[in-house]
């Protein structure tokens, strides 16, 4: 029996198809911070700026999503605008859309989901569609074990991670996980951790965890040369750059930390698991922190969006020049 079955088709947006056509700069973006990570409309203004930022640094963005069951590379404003407006109109009933990891697509696609991205989901649409540039706030890890817990909870985007040969700028790990067995499982899985201008690993709210970085990177030449070299060895891996919080918007990680570990005392005394984690979490250390960690949180994905958008006109400089070699 032939078990070989057509591709799923990925929508490009027009801006995005030209701009790989061209092998220009492409910056990749996810949309579960749209869809739950921020509350309407900071979630729209968010997902606009993000957008605005990653232009205004010579590179084309890629919001990624999934609506009504078509995978998405590239959003029209007007798309966006309906996907935050959901997340307000669904107040009290449940999100309207779907939280998608890289498992989801086959349901999202046959059942016709409309869905946000997670950082899994949004490097398997990112390498098929030919981007090597993926901005996002922190990826997830190996969450933290409750008290008397053997298991712990492992994200997906560790395992794509390792199998994904595309850029990854963050701030880090989200700090509610655990990040020194976090970087542990990137170790094992071959991905390179960069610190851009830093030597250390960035903790999300805080510029650092303490923890060091397999690299440091001072440019955003040597970032995409790194990732052009690491990629020419035939490794299959991401390459994680770790670019630290704004300092007008960083937190201390004292005060922070005793802020997550009150939220996940809730969540365990709650008992809240699998996908519904990240979202309680983080909602609930920004009710604790008075909305510090919100706009912490806002000023570092915008801080990303811009690097990556740098790493990708570099990036794309590479390819020309390699181009230009071979026609030599």
């Amino acid at each position: 029996m032939n078990t070989q079955f057509p591709a799923v088709p990925l929508h490009l947006s027009t801006e995005v198809r030209r701009a790989l056509k061209q092998d220009q700069a492409v910056v990749a973006l996810e949309s579960t911070v749209i869809t739950h990570g921020l509350p309407f409309p900071e979630n729209l203004a968010l997902a606009r700026d993000m957008e605005a930022v990653v232009r205004a640094n010579g590179a084309t963005p890629a919001t990624i999503a999934v609506l009504d069951g078509r995978v998405h590379a590239g959003l029209e404003d007007s798309q966006l605008e309906s996907m935050a407006g959901a997340t307000e109109l669904a107040s009290g009933l449940g999100n309207a859309f779907h939280k998608i990891s890289s498992r989801d697509f086959g349901t999202a696609v046959a059942l016709g989901w409309n869905g946000g991205t997670t950082v899994a989901a949004t490097l398997v649409v990112a390498q098929r569609a030919g981007i090597r540039v993926f901005a996002t706030g922190g990826i997830g890890g190996v969450h933290r074990s409750a008290p008397g817990e053997a298991a712990f909870d492992i994200s997906a985007d560790l395992a794509l991670l390792g199998r994904t040969p595309v850029i990854v700028v963050c701030a880090g790990a989200k700090a509610i996980l655990d990040l020194p067995a976090t970087l542990e499982v990137l170790e094992t899985n071959s991905v390179p951790v960069v610190g851009y201008q830093t030597d250390d690993f960035p903790a999300f709210y805080s510029t650092s965890s303490g923890l060091p970085v397999s690299a440091r990177a001072d440019t955003p030449a040597q970032i995409a040369a790194i990732a052009g070299a690491h990629w020419g060895m035939g490794e299959p891996s991401a390459v994680l750059v770790g670019n630290p919080p704004p300092p007008e918007t960083a937190l201390a990680p004292e005060s922070i930390n005793a802020i997550i570990e009150q939220a996940l005392a809730e969540l365990h005394v709650q008992g809240i698991r699998g996908q519904a984690v990240t979202p309680f979490l983080l909602a609930r250390v920004s009710q604790l922190s008075g909305g510090a960690s919100l706009q912490a949180n806002l000023g570092l994905l915008k801080n990303n969006a811009r690097l990556a958008a740098q790493v990708a006109v570099e990036l794309s400089k590479l390819v020309h020049k390699r181009d230009r070699q071979r026609e030599a």
